[in-house]
């Protein structure tokens, strides 16, 4: 009898876990559990809202998916409940289906925030799937007033989108400046003036206090928390996101206030469960979720790996054509005890962030060519105390003259 591995969700963590499992045990049976019928990137979910790419240019596995990886895939039905003791998962249709090894990989879903009158309203929705995008492409048509609530990376592509729409839209967010995990706030200006020249409002450091509905519990107002009102026909919100486990309340697996809690190996506090992705609530990117989902997998089938990936956090953007990268933390400070270099010229902009020789956070703008060279720096773990030549102008060349013990020697 072949070992049955059951994987549940369908995005980025999941289906790369059903290829890493296949791809590492031939004969097993992999049942894949999906509430969507169907595989989509929610990355390029804007380029579904402005017209540049139809359902097939989003999704991001193979026509033959299913025989090619030799998955049984329960589409449209969700996960329910879990019986650790016995096993198996329970599906909201009843059936119970049994497991050697789960991998839990159900994502987030969108959070409406605490805010007055908002759950009554009925023009409000989030950024999450396809169905959202389809009742915001009539949006589109119809708005005048559209308010973005969030100005992180699902935010900024869902104004992106509207933009190439023709649509302007009016963005707000409680955080000081936009994108304020990936970028400082030198960087975000550069965006938040582009937007800015194309009509963009922007709000920061403010909240949505509460919305003011009609009769018809349609939003016409919002109010912000410093008495701001704005004119208000649709809201999307893109910022509270919430992980997806619900059905494991009862379970007993060990869950934090953010989500599922797994290891480096994606083990949960259960030998035979592992997780991946966004269920963990704290919102890894799209390549995260991917390698969080073949190292679980590949712990499944008795391969051991780690996540060793020092920058989880590694972000590479382009808006309105301007390029970002940006590695780590960027927004520590000098009296935390970090060393912060700059570069800037007219239209680009480097920081690195160190402390004791090592490189913790990186960030680039206008000009990504310095990022091979700085991912070798992290990647080979090098002091860069001991680099004699300003960290900026360190190239490719340099590696080649590289002592037995990484020091850099510049003596050519």
């Amino acid at each position: 009898m072949s070992m049955r591995y059951v994987v549940l969700g369908s995005s980025a963590a999941g289906v790369n876990g059903v290829r890493e499992l296949r791809k590492l045990d031939k004969t097993c049976q992999i049942t894949l559990i999906s509430k969507d019928e169907a595989i989509y990137s929610r990355c390029i979910l804007h380029q579904y809202l402005s017209g540049k790419r139809d359902m097939k240019g989003i999704c991001f596995v193979e026509d033959n998916f299913e025989e090619l990886y030799g998955v049984d895939w329960i589409k449209g039905l969700a996960c329910t409940g879990l019986n650790r003791q016995d096993k198996y998962v329970i599906l909201e249709d009843g059936q119970h289906i049994s497991y050697y090894k789960l991998l839990i990989a159900t994502g987030s879903h969108s959070f409406i925030p605490p805010i007055k009158n908002l759950r009554e309203a009925k023009n409000a929705i989030g950024f999450r799937n396809v169905d959202d995008i389809e009742v915001l492409k009539d949006v589109a048509r119809t708005c005048k007033n559209i308010i973005v609530m969030g100005s992180g990376l699902v935010g900024i592509d869902c104004t992106t989108g509207f933009l190439e729409l023709g649509v302007k839209v009016t963005l707000v967010d409680m955080a000081g400046w936009l994108l304020n995990k990936q970028l400082d706030e030198e960087a975000a200006n550069t965006y938040k003036k582009a937007f800015a020249e194309r009509g963009i409002a922007q709000y920061y450091g403010v909240g949505v206090s509460e919305v003011i509905l009609d009769e018809e519990n349609n939003i016409t107002e919002a109010v912000l928390t410093d008495g701001t009102r704005l004119p208000c026909d649709f809201m999307v919100l893109t910022a509270g996101v919430r992980s997806n486990v619900e059905f494991l309340q009862d379970s007993g697996i060990e869950l934090s206030r953010f989500g599922l809690v797994y290891d480096e190996t994606g083990k949960t506090s259960d030998d035979n469960i592992y997780g991946a992705g966004d269920v963990s609530g704290t919102s890894p990117i799209w390549p995260v979720a991917v390698k969080e989902g073949m190292i679980a997998a590949s712990n499944m089938a008795g391969v051991p790996r780690k996540m060793t990936d020092f920058f989880a956090s590694k972000s590479t953007m382009n808006f309105l054509g301007i390029a970002s990268m940006s590695l780590g933390d960027v927004n520590l400070t000098e009296e935390e005890g970090y060393q912060i270099e700059t570069r800037k010229t007219a239209d680009t902009y480097k920081k690195i962030v160190h402390k004791d020789g090592k490189i913790v956070g990186a960030l680039l703008q206008g000009d990504l060519a310095y990022g091979g060279v700085l991912q070798q720096l992290i990647a080979r773990n090098i002091d860069i105390s001991k680099v004699k030549k300003p960290i900026f102008d360190v190239d490719y060349s340099d590696f080649f003259h590289m002592k037995e013990n990484f020091e850099f020697d510049y003596n050519k």
